[in-house]
């Protein structure tokens, strides 16, 4: 097990972000034109990155059935295309998505992602973030998407924050644990750069932007700023952590753009949905509705009424 050092705080907390160079680089990707196959290709890519989401209170076995069957097959009229990477639910949920991932075109893989540790705020006790994650683990999920103690972080305490990350990879067992910061909390870029290196050094096998509960959350000088702290880690040690931005990508531009981030930022090895995922839910509504007019030759009208609604 991963043991904490005050040492350890000192040097994430140390190191300042550039913040000239993350505009400069963020607003340069903006104006990236990405055009025929190549954007065929990566409109299929980002497709395949989607975790496909519910969080609401009126979740319900059947909305969550749903999930899962848009998630293996997103659009019945082109079967050719991808699967999501995953459906994200909240831990009761866990149950009935597991079901229907067994159930439903089972030649098609998608994982299976669980919220825990109190989210979106992180604010129970240790004993039950344990217990949740636990019993997501236990009932299917092979992914744990956790939400750290921004109280705790802000306050300086990154011993707890770090604990608290340890001990909920144990608790993980086989599944992923994805660690989320709720960027648009955290006040500064410098404190994004930190808590990376901190989750990162904590055993997170993911890193991610936000709840999609506050707003802003995966704005793309957040992203680059994550996607640095991976590169760092990776030169130092060749061990790959995985990124997730989540909250506000609801268009196909915009995740192309994070895809080049990606590719400039850490390379071809981190364009897979092992590495990099998108935590969305009406993204993947715009990636199929570019890639059926792109299958039409943009002849004719593509309606929006012609995928399903979560």
């Amino acid at each position: 097990m991963t043991t904490y050092h005050p040492s350890m705080a000192r040097a994430w907390r140390a190191a300042r972000v550039d913040n000239a160079m993350v505009q400069s680089r963020t607003a340069r990707v903006r104006t990236r034109s990405i055009k025929t196959t190549t954007k065929d290709h990566l409109l299929r890519l980002a497709l395949s990155m989607v975790d496909l989401t519910t969080l609401e209170g009126q979740d319900t076995p059947d909305k969550v059935r749903s999930l899962v069957v848009k998630a293996k097959r997103p659009f019945i009229e082109m079967p050719e295309l991808p699967s999501c990477a995953a459906v994200c639910v909240y831990p009761a949920m866990v149950p009935y998505a597991r079901e229907a991932l067994d159930t439903h075109f089972q030649e098609r893989r998608v994982g299976l992602a669980s919220v825990a540790t109190g989210f979106p705020s992180g604010q129970i006790p240790l004993n039950l973030k344990v217990a949740e994650t636990r019993f997501a683990v236990e009932h299917g999920a092979t992914e744990v998407d956790m939400v750290i103690d921004r109280g705790a972080f802000l306050s300086g305490d990154d011993e707890r924050v770090f604990n608290e990350i340890v001990t909920i990879k144990d608790a993980c067992g086989a599944a992923r644990l994805k660690v989320i910061f709720e960027t648009g909390e955290l006040g500064t870029l410098d404190n994004v750069a930190a808590v990376s290196r901190l989750a990162i050094a904590a055993g997170a096998d993911f890193i991610k932007t936000s709840t999609g509960k506050i707003s802003p959350a995966a704005t793309l000088p957040v992203t680059l700023v994550m996607l640095e702290a991976i590169r760092e880690h990776y030169l130092a040690t060749g061990h790959m952590v995985g990124m997730k931005p989540a909250g506000g990508i609801r268009d196909a531009k915009l995740a192309l753009h994070n895809l080049v981030l990606v590719a400039e930022t850490l390379g071809s090895d981190w364009m897979t949905n092992e590495w990099f995922r998108f935590g969305a839910s009406s993204l993947a509504n715009d990636l199929l509705f570019q890639l059926a007019r792109r299958d039409d030759g943009g002849k004719h009208y593509v309606s929006p009424r012609r995928f399903s609604v979560e």
